[in-house]
């Protein structure tokens, strides 16, 4: 398993993809940070890249980086190794690269200007929204075979996890305004890895105000240390749950 993993990890940081996404990070990161002195700016614009555009390199890269691997994966098969321990390994490689130029790209530029506990929550946004939607990835390229329709899938959940999500929940708010929503909106929150990680940086800003009365019951809730633990499990569970259907799916897939 040792193998396959570094073999998959230094085959990714040697890509040229990857170099491009690391540089482009770094480049952005201090970029926003120049703009302004106020580093809490920074960080709020750099909160729109990390929950849209990394979820979206994340899984469109994985996708194509699985299909275009078919043969060594169906190479690897063949060989008396574990299905599991296979899989496994190549979501090990493709998420530590991942998480790798993330942390590079923009871990250096936010430990530099801004390295308080709002940044940390950034970064560990970051990196769980990339665990997350490699794992998606995996399970949408494994569902079928062809190329083109499994990048359609990934495109889609993407749209879904980060615009149609947003608007469902919306329409929910109007048309149940006359009912108190609170508690329900805390646990919609929680169906939606990034929606629940916006929550969190939003709150360690300390602009919950701007949320209004529902952002009093986020602040209460997600400020508490239960709530933070919560909050860090239900991210856990969403950065297992896919890996572990895409590798059940894996296990009795016909190569």
């Amino acid at each position: 398993m040792r193998t396959i993993v570094k073999h998959v990890l230094l085959d990714l940081i040697r890509n040229r993809i990857i170099m491009a996404y690391t540089f482009f990070l770094l480049a952005m990161s201090f970029g926003i940070f120049n703009m302004d002195e106020n580093a809490t700016k920074g960080i709020m614009s750099l909160m729109n890249l990390v929950l849209i555009f990394i979820p979206l390199v994340s899984i469109i890269f994985s996708t194509i980086y699985v299909y275009n691997s078919s043969e060594f994966i169906e190479l690897l098969v063949a060989q008396p190794l574990k299905r599991k321990s296979l899989w496994l390994s190549i979501y090990a490689g493709l998420s530590l690269s991942l998480v790798l130029a993330f942390l590079v790209g923009v871990g250096i530029p936010v430990l530099i200007c801004d390295g308080t506990s709002t940044g940390f929550t950034l970064l560990l946004s970051g990196v769980f929204q990339t665990l997350i939607f490699t794992g998606i990835a995996l399970l949408a390229s494994v569902i079928t075979r062809d190329k083109a329709k499994g990048i359609g899938v990934s495109v889609l959940l993407w749209f879904f996890f980060t615009l149609i999500y947003d608007a469902i929940v919306l329409m929910l708010l109007f048309r149940f305004s006359d009912y108190p929503l609170e508690k329900p909106m805390i646990a919609l929150s929680m169906l939606n890895p990034v929606d629940l990680s916006r929550i969190l940086i939003l709150l360690k800003l300390d602009i919950s105000a701007l949320m209004g009365y529902t952002g009093a019951v986020f602040s209460e809730f997600f400020g508490s240390a239960s709530g933070m633990l919560l909050s860090g499990l239900v991210l856990f569970v969403w950065a297992i749950v896919p890996v572990w259907l895409s590798m059940k799916k894996f296990q009795r897939k016909d190569l």
